[in-house]
């Protein structure tokens, strides 16, 4: 099992928890993004840089992505196509992705894509809280208690 982060978005509250988490079970973690990022030295631990470009990032972790591993996004496009692989997706605020919400998850995108397209103010997510940090560890401990390997 890999845990893969689509990193250029990813909170770096949400990182320093995936990098403990790798250190402590030992499985390969992959941050990929579009521009060189600093993570500590680990054998568990790597960046992956792709080309800049309109979804790169998301098409490399979607091509390496295989069934039972997990990837940290909040691009609800990114997780369905994980999901659609046999791979497990959560965001950074702890939420997982399943198959029974994935679609539902889509079509609230794409209408609050359209509002913001007519030109509605749709807002947007709040910071990242103390709550939402504690949520995402939670989350992560529960998937690898059930999960990872010993």
């Amino acid at each position: 099992m890999h845990l893969w982060v689509d990193a250029d978005a990813c909170p770096n509250a949400i990182k320093d928890i995936l990098y403990r988490a790798a250190e402590r079970v030992k499985l390969p973690l992959v941050l990929v993004a579009n521009q060189p990022l600093r993570v500590p030295r680990s054998p568990y631990i790597r960046a992956l840089v792709v080309p800049g470009g309109f979804d790169e990032a998301d098409a490399e972790i979607v091509r390496r992505v295989q069934a039972g591993d997990l990837v940290v996004t909040a691009d609800i496009p990114l997780a369905g196509e994980v999901l659609a692989k046999g791979g497990h997706a959560i965001n950074p605020r702890g939420e997982r992705y399943d198959s029974g919400t994935i679609r539902e998850r889509l079509r609230v995108r794409d209408m609050l894509e359209q509002l913001r397209d007519a030109g509605v103010h749709t807002g947007g997510h709040a910071p990242l809280s103390q709550a939402d940090r504690q949520a995402f560890a939670n989350q992560l401990d529960r998937f690898l208690q059930q999960y990872a390997r010993p």
